[in-house]
C-alpha cells in the first residue's frame, strides 16, 4: 500500500528505513501513480551511496479488477504473511484469487 495517506500537506516524500548506514524515502507523483525509491547507504570507507529504482503503485481494487479480467476472483485477503485482518488502516497486503470452478 502506497504511503501517501501519510503525506502531510506540502510533503513530497515518505521514509521508509533510517539506520546508521541507510536512507530510504519514496517519492510520489500522485497524477500518473509512480513513485521512486530512493537509497543512500554509507559504505565501510564512510563514502555515501546512491541509488534509485522507479516503480509505479496500484490500489488493491486496481489489482482486483485485473484478476476478474483474466477471469480470477478473489479468494482471500489479508494485511501481511502472518494473516492479520486487511483493514483501512493497513500498509499492505497479501491477495489471492483463484480461477473459478467450471460450471458443468
Amino acid at each position: 500500500m502506497p504511503g501517501i495517506r501519510r503525506f502531510p500537506p506540502g510533503q513530497a516524500a515518505v521514509p521508509f528505513d533510517v539506520s546508521d548506514r541507510h536512507v530510504g524515502f519514496d517519492t510520489y507523483d500522485m497524477s500518473t501513480q509512480q513513485g521512486t525509491s530512493h537509497h543512500y547507504t554509507r559504505r565501510d570507507d564512510d563514502s555515501v551511496h546512491y541509488g534509485q529504482s522507479n516503480f509505479r503503485y496500484i490500489w488493491p481494487a486496481e489489482c482486483d479488477l485485473m484478476a476478474r479480467l483474466a477471469g480470477l476472483e478473489l479468494e482471500e485477503r489479508v494485511a501481511d504473511w502472518d494473516g492479520s485482518p486487511f483493514t483501512s488502516d493497513s500498509e499492505s497486503h497479501v491477495s489471492v484469487w483463484r480461477k473459478p470452478r467450471s460450471r458443468r
